[in-house]
């Protein structure tokens, strides 16, 4: 098929995926990304064969990943979070990638260079996966979805972070030095986005929000492709910037124009929700290698043990350093979601495979296992936080539970 036929196809399953979820719902509440996935891998080459990716497709879904960073970027405000809760979030990571690096060295026989790469894979969390999760299951407005995103923000970016340092290819010092100049330049950034904005500023906002000018929703994805091009320039992973972006757009919107933030990000989310979000968890579902996942028996053998990793060496700090007022129930939750991975995992393993450090065979366990972890976690999560989530949104609803800060 033609990437124009190819991509007229994305787009049939982008809008057949939420009528099966909603239909199923009824019964079950699934994860709408499940069915984008599962429904990708249908038209994959190794099942029907009706569709292959290219530089457009492949373009498409890289800029889908990157606002699905983008908006996760926007979404954790860590003004509201507890000083103990970033703390605990970053010793969780800092536990896991110790504990992910001794288990990799020991999987790969003592080969470093594979372990590192395995090491680093079982430490993130996919956050822009599981951030329509908790946005479709109302989580975002209740004392959970902070300290989640919070989490998940830390597990997110500490393994781009080490893979910067550990498997650029670049001297660490060479990458410390890089990554110290992105930061002073998102440093500099968000002094920028703290000052006042001239009162010209919001009446412009206020004034294109219904015209074709739409100043804001310009000014969004400016901001993201200028934070997107640091990234690059200095040979760092782009959804750096792409959180980055997220961040610096919220300080700006909420600070020029608060009243009309709400409406402008509502834009913002239309495009990535709507039409470029969907293609990256779709092509996701298009290049997962099923073939090499099958060839061999030792492959599909690792796919449970990645998957019982993820829950060990992830999963066991989060629950360990979960906030204290959390009850059983919100701490599986948090390990659940805080084990779902995927998007970074097929980044590592094609970095270990161009480096010769990993068979496909294993790459493709690897994804496999973030595959079923995205496929299976957030719907386990929502079972564990279906009562006490429907407590906490009327909570939120009152006007006493407005502004707490977790």
């Amino acid at each position: 098929m033609s990437h124009s036929g190819t991509l007229i196809l994305i787009m049939s399953i982008a809008v057949l995926a939420p009528l099966l979820a909603y239909g199923v719902g009824r019964w079950l509440p699934v994860p709408l990304v499940i069915f984008e996935i599962l429904l990708g891998v249908l038209i994959g080459p190794d099942v029907l064969g009706w569709a292959e990716t290219g530089p457009l497709i492949d373009g498409l879904s890289e800029l889908g990943l990157a606002m699905l960073i983008f908006l996760a970027g926007y979404e954790t405000d860590f003004g509201r979070v507890r000083r103990d809760i970033r703390r605990r979030s970053l010793w969780a990571w800092l536990i896991t990638l110790a504990a992910g690096l001794a288990v990799g060295v020991l999987l790969a026989g003592g080969g470093f260079s594979k372990g590192v790469y395995v090491g680093t894979a079982l430490t993130s969390t996919a956050l822009g996966t599981v951030l329509p999760v908790l946005r479709d299951a109302g989580d975002l407005r209740t004392p959970f979805g902070p300290v989640m995103l919070t989490f998940g923000a830390v597990g997110e970016f500490g393994p781009i972070i080490a893979m910067a340092l550990l498997l650029s290819g670049r001297k660490p010092g060479q990458s410390t030095v890089l990554l110290a100049a992105f930061a002073a330049l998102t440093a500099a950034a968000v002094f920028w986005a703290l000052r006042p904005r001239p009162p010209w500023f919001s009446r412009l906002i206020a004034k294109t929000l219904h015209t074709s000018g739409q100043f804001a929703v310009r000014l969004v994805f400016l901001l993201l492709a200028l934070m997107l091009g640091a990234a690059q320039a200095l040979g760092l992973d782009v959804l750096l910037g792409a959180f980055a972006a997220g961040l610096i757009t919220r300080l700006v919107l909420t600070g020029a124009a608060p009243e009309s933030s709400g409406e402008v990000l509502g834009k913002v989310e239309a495009v990535g929700f709507g039409f470029l979000v969907p293609v990256f968890f779709i092509v996701t579902g298009i290049g997962f290698d099923l073939d090499a996942l099958f060839a061999g028996g030792r492959e599909l053998l690792l796919v449970p043990g990645f998957v019982a990793l993820f829950l060990l060496v992830r999963g066991a700090p989060l629950w360990l350093l979960a906030p204290r007022e959390f009850v059983r129930r919100d701490r599986a939750a948090l390990v659940l979601y805080g084990s779902t991975a995927l998007p970074l995992i097929v980044a590592i393993t094609t970095l270990a495979l161009d480096a010769g450090a990993m068979t496909t065979g294993e790459s493709a366990a690897l994804v496999g296992a973030g595959m079923v972890s995205v496929l299976v976690f957030p719907l386990l999560a929502l079972k564990c936080r279906a009562a006490a989530g429907e407590r906490e949104r009327a909570a939120a609803a009152r006007p006493s539970g407005a502004g707490e800060s977790w």
